[in-house]
């Protein structure tokens, strides 16, 4: 729209030249043009990553998700915050091997490190073999997530456990830059390894893109209920008021469908109903001193400069028995021990508050995530998929099963609606109904009506397990 003076001089019949305020206001909009196109980069900067692992989180053992006996305000908060995949595997059940998957992007199998004897991990506990990669310089054939980032310009940090190879805590580590916090149960070491994260979020001073690891023990400190129970387990209350608190036993606690011999083994008998309940109750309060310092390294980012540019992503290595199947610990092939808790935040660039109840998602696919935000290739020959089309809610093709290791030779194969077990040496299959029969009671494996089913999903396998580069 035309100025008033400018009408008023069309009106009169005779064309005016710009006003001084006019051009004053023309230099100033250039001025700000250019001040803007100067402040703006040609490339967005590539976001930072702080990728917290927890050790042993049961799947919905989380306020957020609707569990009544445990306090997580801190972990509730990132959810709100962030987009949750609700069907969030291990891809394998146990610590090491787990891990070896998280920071690599490949199977334990592939990976060699297959079970928690921290004897058999050598090295990296990753294979030898090395290629030429970037310019020449050398790095092993399965790089570890600092490796790889470091290559990219990424200030590479790592705070907590490790656990690969013979280090609990490492003071060093190929990759990282580490920040020693010793080690020692998780009520112990917790606390150091978020005050450590937390201070370095508080006062780093780098320029480039960081990617920091927080690795958190708790809850893993039940698991010495199971190894130390006549030491550690009441066999009563302390004050009868505790019982009205003690949470409610699981609806499968007492199944025990048809399962191979290694699985069998893993019942645990010992405790009384009194005991389980009082386990599980213990077992929340140790979710919610994860949560506490949890909340101490998420409150220094959104302190820091960085909030508005670092990816959060959380996730634990492996589930917790809490009582289903009689179970104690991790190992499992159920959804106890495979389903694990993932979460990923970004302000302004995830969806806050989603939950993604459908798409199978695994451990190996986080580094791969990483990599499509940070703009840089997945390593050689990752496994998994970046789940970054679906928290965009793009509509992708996504994959038909995840595949899961456990205990060396142990399979599993999870599609939409089943999920199917092998062990291998071992008679015995299992093949649950997911949709009809979520707490895994009836193993429909022997049941002829379910024959091309569990044939079908042992052909998934076969495929699958061809693909493979095992050394």
């Amino acid at each position: 729209m035309k100025s008033k003076e400018k009408q008023r001089s069309v009106v009169h019949g005779r064309s005016a030249g710009p006003s001084r305020r006019d051009i004053l206001q023309t230099g100033m909009a250039a001025l700000s043009a250019l001040t803007a196109r100067a402040a703006t980069p040609l490339h967005p900067a590539p976001p930072n990553f702080l990728f917290i692992i927890c050790d042993q989180l049961h799947f919905d053992t989380l306020s957020a998700y609707g569990n009544p006996y445990v306090h997580t305000p801190n972990l509730d908060r990132l959810i709100r915050r962030g987009t949750s995949f609700r069907q969030s595997h291990s891809a394998d059940p146990v610590c090491c091997p787990a891990r070896s998957s998280l920071v690599t992007g490949r199977m334990a199998s592939e990976t060699s490190v297959t079970c928690n004897g921290l004897d058999q991990v050598k090295s990296m506990g990753l294979p030898e073999t090395s290629v030429r990669w970037n310019q020449g310089r050398i790095i092993p054939a399965i790089p570890n997530m600092g490796q790889w980032f470091r290559q990219y310009g990424y200030e590479t940090v790592y705070c907590g456990k490790w656990h690969l190879p013979n280090n609990w805590a490492p003071n060093e580590l190929e990759g990282f830059t580490v920040l020693p916090v010793g080690g020692g149960e998780g009520s112990l070491v917790d606390p150091f390894t978020a005050r450590a994260s937390a201070a370095y979020l508080q006062t780093r001073t780098g320029r480039s893109p960081f990617l920091l690891v927080s690795s958190l023990l708790e809850p893993h400190d039940i698991c010495y209920w199971a190894i130390y129970d006549e030491d550690l387990t009441p066999r009563e209350l302390a004050t009868p008021e505790l019982e009205n608190l003690l949470p409610a036993l699981p609806p499968n606690h007492l199944s025990r469908p048809p399962a191979p011999r290694i699985l069998d083994a893993c019942e645990f008998t010992k405790f009384s109903e009194l005991q389980w309940r009082l386990y599980l109750y213990c077992y929340y309060r140790q979710v919610e001193m994860l949560d506490a310092q949890f909340g101490r390294i998420l409150d220094a980012l959104e302190a820091s400069p960085y909030a508005d540019n670092t990816i959060v992503v959380f996730t634990s290595d492996h589930g917790e028995g809490a009582a289903r199947h009689m179970h104690v610990q991790k190992w499992y092939p159920y959804d106890e021990a495979l389903k694990v808790p993932l979460v990923i935040s970004c302000p302004r660039q995830i969806e806050c508050g989603y939950e993604d109840l459908n798409h199978l998602v695994s451990g190996v696919d986080i580094i791969s995530t990483m990599c499509d935000y940070a703009g840089v290739p997945a390593p050689p020959h990752a496994r998994g998929y970046s789940l970054r089309p679906l928290l965009e809610h793009k509509n992708v093709e996504w994959r038909d099963f995840i595949a899961a290791e456990g205990q060396v030779g142990g399979r599993v194969i999870r599609t939409a609606q089943y999920k199917y077990v092998r062990y291998k040496d071992d008679p015995v299959e299992q093949l649950f109904d997911m949709e009809a029969d979520p707490w895994e009671t009836r193993n429909l494996y022997a049941d002829s009506r379910y024959t091309s089913i569990a044939t079908a999903h042992r052909k998934l396998l076969e495929e699958w397990e061809s693909k493979l580069m095992v050394f």
